[in-house]
């Protein structure tokens, strides 16, 4: 990417902003993009309906060893915030067949890496100018013509007019429209940080039930903990007092580990959520507006980041950031990884989370397999860090 300045966007309360590029949504994925356009040509301001408040988020984020070398050329990698993860252990519940993973085989100092969103936001906030940037602004209306897009924004109980070549939505999830594709997989994710018997020696488990799978993240001493059940199942579990939801994780996972405590507890429901256009006319999807993936093997967060950098490469340089053949060449070149991102979560969902009898033994052999056949297991591994399209 070449260097340019950009003058920063008009923020006078009764001006019309003129800009090139409204980012809406600043998580981490609309904070990656804005960081990514530093130092181009085009002018940029990211806005968000809420305020910073991420300090004290105790949120878990799984990030892959790809998301760390995107997240180093934005020099917004926290590198004493995240623990590493070096091996991978995948098994069935009540079935035979492994697979370990480790990050030795491929030459890296870890698979992936379990942050906390509030240090990987603060890493990225870092990098984004405050006149970028309004928060407590929320979207009232769109309107686009052929040259530009027209938005009415209220910040601070006042009404704003923003005129920019380039909308990204970075915010929410896919709600419901012609467009939008649901698979609702009738399981919801509890989520918590246990701490285990032993240390965890930086390794992940995913492990599959008929319920769902469960997944523990090395997170500083403890696990970040991804239970996976069935809606009725997940009310009982968060009814449960520390003592009796620990019997419960150790009967879901078995006799490898034992756990001594548990933090709070948070739990939602499972959906795959997609949109089947990426682009409009002047207006982009990215991140968990453009695809809401069911968490495991960690492919959400790290499947936005990379649409970010992607984004970002198409429009650094570009005299019209809204351009509809550019858009165009930009979703083309996101279906390998998007699709396959999606096909790889769900099939995982759809294969492990049942009882059927046969299954057991297909999902035995394939894991044994993985083990004992490298060119599979890096095929897998690879896909995992760095997307479907397998970036080096």
């Amino acid at each position: 990417m070449t260097e340019h300045a950009a003058q920063s966007p008009t923020m006078a309360p009764n001006a019309v902003i003129d800009i090139d590029i409204l980012i809406v949504g600043a998580g981490p994925v609309g904070m990656a993009l804005t960081a990514a356009l530093a130092g181009s040509a085009q002018r940029v301001l990211l806005v968000d309906s809420r305020q910073r408040g991420w300090a004290t988020d105790p949120r878990a984020l799984a990030l892959s060893q790809g998301s760390r070398q995107l997240l180093e050329r934005l020099d917004a990698w926290q590198a004493t915030a995240g623990t590493a993860i070096r091996q991978i252990h995948v098994s069935q519940r009540g079935g035979f067949g492994r697979t370990l993973i480790s990050s030795e085989d491929y030459g890296l100092p870890a698979l992936g890496y379990v942050m906390r969103y509030r240090d990987l936001a603060a890493g990225l906030s870092a990098r984004i100018p405050p006149e970028q940037r309004i928060e407590l602004c929320t979207v009232d209306k769109i309107e686009t013509e052929e040259h530009v897009a027209t938005v009415t924004v209220t910040h601070l109980g006042e009404k704003r007019t923003i005129k920019t070549k380039l909308i990204v939505h970075a915010e929410g999830t896919p709600d419901r429209g012609p467009d939008i594709r649901i698979r609702d997989y009738h399981q919801h994710a509890i989520v918590a940080e246990v701490r285990p018997a032993t240390g965890h020696h930086n390794r992940a488990w995913e492990r599959f039930a008929p319920d769902g799978p469960l997944a523990l993240l090395p997170l500083d001493q403890d696990y970040s903990t991804v239970f996976t059940v069935p809606p009725g199942k997940a009310a009982r579990l968060l009814a449960l007092d520390d003592e009796a939801f620990l019997a419960a994780l150790r009967d879901q996972f078995g006799q490898r580990l034992d756990f001594i405590a548990t933090g709070p507890r948070i739990g939602f429901p499972l959906t795959l959520r997609y949109r089947t256009q990426l682009v409009q006319h002047r207006q982009v999807w990215i991140g968990n507006t453009a695809q809401t993936l069911h968490p495991v093997s960690g492919q959400g967060l790290n499947l936005g980041l990379r649409d970010a950098w992607e984004l970002a490469e198409s429009l650094f340089d570009r005299a019209d950031a809204g351009d509809p053949s550019a858009l165009k060449a930009y979703a083309r070149g996101r279906q390998i990884d998007r699709r396959g991102s999606m096909a790889f979560t769900d099939g995982i969902v759809r294969l492990f989370s049942n009882n059927v009898a046969p299954l057991n033994l297909v999902r035995g052999v394939g894991l044994l397999a993985l083990d004992l056949c490298p060119p599979l297991r890096n095929f897998v591994a690879k896909r995992m860090i760095w997307g479907a399209r397998a970036w080096p």
